[in-house]
Formats: C-alpha cells, sequence, structure tokens
C-alpha cells in the first residue's frame, strides 16, 4: 500500500496519541470524588450513583461529553478547570509519538481528529507539548456538535483543508469511527490496535508504523 499525493495526517487523540489513563482520573475519579464530598457520602456510593447517571445520558448525546453539564447536573463545587488540572499529570503520550510526529512533520500537514470535547483535547495537547506539530485540531462534539465520526463529518474536514480524501491518511484506534467510517470515504486510513486484538493490512501496533505501511517517505 503507496499511496501517491498524500498532504495531509489526521490522528485520533486519545488511544492513539494520548493514553486514555486521563480521561478515566477525571470522570471515574474526580467527579466521584467532588460528588461524594458534595452529598456528604462515600466514594463507592457516589461512584455509583454517577456512573449510573453517566449511563442514562450515554454516549449518544452531546451532554455525555460535556465536563460543564457534568458539574451544574451534580451541583458540584468548585470549577471544573480546577479539577482537570488537579488531574493533569496524568497525561502521557505513548512513546513513539514524539519521535514519528517529528518524522512527518516537516513533510506533511499533520492534524488531530478527535470525538472528545474541546475542554479535553486542549488540555491534553498542551501538557503533551504537542501543539507545535499540528496545523489544525478538531473536536467532532464541540467544534461540530456531532456525537461520531461520520462520513459527512470527515468530509467537511477534508473541504475545509482543500484537499481531497484521497489526499489525507486517518489513524485511531476506533474500529468504526476511525477506519471504516473515513475508508469508506476514500481516506487512507490505519487503524491503530495496540492490544494485539485484530489483523490486517490495515492494522497496526504503535505509530511507528505509519511510515512503513503506508509507504511514506521523508
Amino acid at each position: 500500500m503507496t499511496p501517491e499525493g498524500i498532504k495531509v495526517i489526521s490522528f485520533d487523540m486519545d488511544g492513539t496519541l494520548v493514553e486514555p489513563e486521563y480521561s478515566e482520573w477525571v470522570w471515574g475519579m474526580g467527579i466521584p470524588q467532588l460528588f461524594a464530598e458534595r452529598r456528604g457520602i462515600s466514594f463507592d456510593e457516589a461512584k455509583k450513583i454517577v456512573e449510573e447517571e453517566y449511563r442514562k445520558i450515554g454516549d449518544g448525546s452531546l451532554q455525555w461529553y460535556d465536563i460543564k453539564y457534568w458539574f451544574n447536573f451534580f451541583q458540584l463545587d468548585g470549577n471544573w478547570k480546577q479539577l482537570m488540572n488537579r488531574f493533569s499529570h496524568r497525561i502521557k503520550i505513548y512513546p513513539e509519538v514524539s519521535k514519528v510526529l517529528q518524522d512527518l512533520f516537516s513533510d506533511y500537514r499533520l492534524i488531530i481528529i478527535s470525538n472528545a470535547a474541546r475542554e479535553f483535547v486542549d488540555i491534553e495537547v498542551e501538557v503533551a507539548a504537542l501543539r507545535g506539530y499540528f496545523s489544525r485540531i478538531f473536536s467532532a462534539t464541540s467544534d461540530f456538535g456531532q456525537i461520531k465520526k461520520t462520513a459527512e463529518f470527515y468530509g467537511h474536514i477534508c473541504r475545509l483543508l482543500g484537499i481531497r480524501s484521497t489526499e489525507m491518511v486517518h489513524v485511531g484506534d476506533h474500529w468504526e469511527f476511525d477506519y471504516l467510517v473515513p475508508k469508506s470515504l476514500g481516506i487512507k486510513a490505519l487503524h491503530i490496535d495496540r492490544s494485539w486484538s485484530r489483523s490486517g493490512d490495515d492494522v497496526i501496533r504503535n505509530l511507528e508504523e505509519v511510515g512503513h505501511r503506508l509507504g511514506l517517505r521523508r
């Protein structure tokens, strides 16, 4: 697989560039802790209530991704920015990320396309010192009000960048929204599977394989 005319390489964020631990701490530890303090109950009881409310909303709703919504919903004390900053030390990029981005940066336009809310994307990019590599950063939920990355969403991104779908590569860890959907549009898609649960020509185990699989040369 050696596509010609590639201009843009797009990366998903959590699970692709950044380990998912940070989001898990904010949603699974930080929110329940604040709720427990607010209600004067144990952490375990608060966590059970919070997770049940998460399930009621579900990831098919924009509110599910909106930390400001949950602060208001649970009537939490403090500020959502303070909570996100409290766990910022949990933000970690995968070991190979810096070198891969350095290798690709001079010859390809690099962008981020994430389903995460802008609040999460921005702090992860800043703490991980990634911003300098990327010309554009897009949040499907915050910037476009879309729950999932659809073919229409990817098409809109290509139009914004002034490129054809065949001139873009997208790399991400979600089988449907980072691989099947962009591939259906003609985007060269790679599925990063760090758990070794899938195999195939378009499946990679870490980002060092991007250049090799696509035949990209500096």
